[in-house]
């Protein structure tokens, strides 16, 4: 892993918080993050038979997925297996494969791909063509992340927000100190909204749309194939 910053970021953040990452998640968000994804869920296309979840962590995501479609053939992708126990464990008839989002494959087509919390730390360069390989003549892409409010006053409510996470959940919760501290500066320097817009065009994605949500808390971009 540590050939790779991005793989070493992810394995130093996330490293023994499978047992609490979805109670952490909740806490932390508000409940907002449960908004965000039945709002993700709802761009889903309503005839999609086949939707991959990438970067699917626990399930969260793919749960949701599962409940709005039942009869869809599912599948997650997950980098680590102390999430997908957790995943498995909650969602036994979903398929779920060990693999970075970067590296799988599949020869049957998607509908539909989606991705919460992966943006930030993929290789978007390699992800957006292999997705757009991945998907039907007309099938869809959403990729949903955090983002840097684009204002003062909401940029002093997002660090003030984060220093409050540092203080109690640090204290709380050491085996997420790492991402109390490190998560901000990392949400503060990417750039993947505007270099993912970029590359989407460059591969001939079609309607590509971005939505604000919660205070330009966070984003999701879809775009079809």
């Amino acid at each position: 892993m540590a050939e790779d910053p991005r793989l070493e970021l992810v394995e130093r953040f996330f490293r023994g918080t499978g047992a609490t990452y979805d109670r952490v998640v909740d806490a932390a968000t508000f409940g907002i993050d449960r908004r965000w994804k039945r709002r993700i869920v709802g761009l889903i296309p309503a005839h999609a038979t086949r939707i991959l979840d990438l970067a699917c962590g626990t399930g969260i995501s793919t749960a949701a997925i599962a409940r709005r479609f039942p009869q869809a053939g599912i599948v997650g992708v997950e980098l680590r297996e102390e999430y997908l126990a957790f995943a498995r464990r909650k969602l036994p008839d979903v398929e779920f494969v060990l693999s970075r989002a970067e590296d799988y494959r599949s020869t049957e087509p998607f509908d539909c791909i989606t991705s919460s919390y992966l943006a930030k730390y993929a290789d978007l360069a390699r992800l957006v063509p292999q997705c757009r390989d991945m998907l039907t003549s007309d099938g869809v892409l959403l990729m949903h992340d955090f983002i840097y409010p684009p204002t003062r006053t909401l940029q002093a409510i997002w660090r003030l927000y984060f220093k409050v996470l540092q203080a109690i959940g640090s204290a709380l919760l050491p085996s997420w100190r790492e991402i109390y501290y490190g998560l901000p500066a990392l949400i503060e320097r990417t750039r993947w909204l505007p270099e993912l817009q970029a590359l989407l065009a460059q591969h001939r994605f079609r309607d590509i749309r971005v939505e604000y949500l919660t205070a330009y808390g966070s984003a999701i971009v879809a775009a079809r194939r």
